[in-house]
């Protein structure tokens, strides 16, 4: 059935199933749509979106790079995406990198032989990198990023005061010296969470707590609890930079014999779903996922407007794009430029830490 088919049936053109199928540009009068509605259910019409895109030139499709579709902190971000690009009437299709640059080198080339009409990528990758890639002229947003990335619009989280706030917390509980497990990082720039860890420590006036260096992943923070906390006068507490790892740490503390916060107060970033459900639960610096997620939606979909469309003849050239008029504008978005917009992290206290389970269920309440 095509949609002549259910204009005639309908007794009105095909521009008016057009406006009723698609909601618009144009006004239906009630009585219309539900005749129009009703011929669509009859004749079981399906619109093609494949023959929309050649007709307008718009797929309606957003692409979407992660980098760990398994860490939960993505799942959660790529289920956000989707639910509010599809409140936009947009379609999402997600590719995982495996936290590869050659992978995520493809999985961009090929969204973009897709004719998406924009990307939000997590990438893995330098501005430097993105040089080369067939995205000049497709609305493009770095989501989950901790600093401005030039040329790029980005959406993200003020890692630094979330990490020196979580550090912070575990200080005040009285421990000597916090250890720091975070992943590898490349080049001479400190991340941003390693910096809001030394900032806290030399705040309070104490010595640089070790370190441990291994990849965002459930093994990654095992193997880093094991070398922090097998050894002799091992820390009394642990910031972890992701969650997975925490739940890492937390299998080699139990092999260790040491227990959660009696011997070991942790808190971890990202405060995924998963941490709620560990033992004890974590106390994290949470990210607003959803915010965020809604954030990069509205920036990629104002961007592929005419009146709004990047244009950008090399990635390292001068792009400045404005706050989406779309992003929610809440308690939690802390700056906005004309390149980024990054967002406050939360506090969550629960028993990990070692506060007091009356104290961790008002936080969770609140």
């Amino acid at each position: 059935m095509t949609r002549a088919d259910v204009a005639r049936y309908a007794s009105v053109s095909t521009a008016v199933v057009s406006y009723v199928v698609n909601g618009g540009p144009r006004p239906v009068a009630a009585a219309t749509r539900e005749r129009v509605l009703g011929a669509v259910r009859l004749l079981g019409y399906r619109p093609n979106a494949s023959a929309r895109a050649l007709r307008t030139g718009a797929t309606k499709l957003i692409g979407v790079v992660l980098p760990e579709i398994a860490n939960p902190l993505f799942a959660e971000m790529a289920l956000s995406i989707e639910q509010y690009a599809g409140e936009l009437g947009f379609a999402v299709l997600v590719t995982n990198s495996a936290s590869d640059p050659t992978v995520e080198r493809r999985n961009i080339r090929n969204l973009a032989a897709r004719q998406v009409d924009g990307m939000i990528l997590v990438t893995v990758m330098g501005p430097s990198d993105l040089v080369g890639l067939p995205i000049a002229d497709i609305p493009t947003v770095l989501l989950n990023t901790f600093e401005e990335t030039p040329g790029f619009a980005s959406i993200g989280i003020d890692a630094f005061d979330g990490t020196y706030r979580g550090v912070r917390h575990l200080i005040e509980h009285g421990h000597p010296s916090v250890a720091l497990v975070i992943g590898r990082h490349s080049g001479d720039d400190v991340e941003l969470r390693e910096r809001g860890w030394l900032a806290a420590t030399r705040d309070a006036g104490l010595p640089d707590g070790p370190i441990a260096r291994e990849e965002f992943s459930r093994a990654g923070g095992h193997r880093a609890g094991h070398r922090l906390f097998g050894g002799l006068n091992p820390p009394t507490a642990v910031f972890c930079s992701s969650d997975w790892q925490a739940i890492g740490v937390f299998r080699a503390l139990y092999e260790l014999g040491l227990r959660v916060p009696e011997d070991v107060a942790v808190v971890s970033f990202d405060g995924t779903e998963a941490s709620e459900y560990t033992n004890p639960q974590l106390t994290v610096v949470r990210q607003p996922v959803a915010a965020m997620a809604a954030d990069a939606i509205s920036r990629v979909v104002e961007m592929g407007k005419p009146n709004d469309r990047p244009h950008r003849p090399d990635v390292g050239g001068a792009f400045k794009v404005a706050p989406s008029p779309g992003a929610q504008a809440d308690a939690t978005t802390l700056t906005t430029s004309t390149h980024r917009i990054a967002h406050t992290a939360d506090l969550i206290i629960r028993r990990s830490c070692g506060c007091h389970p009356e104290l961790a269920s008002r936080s969770l309440q609140a």
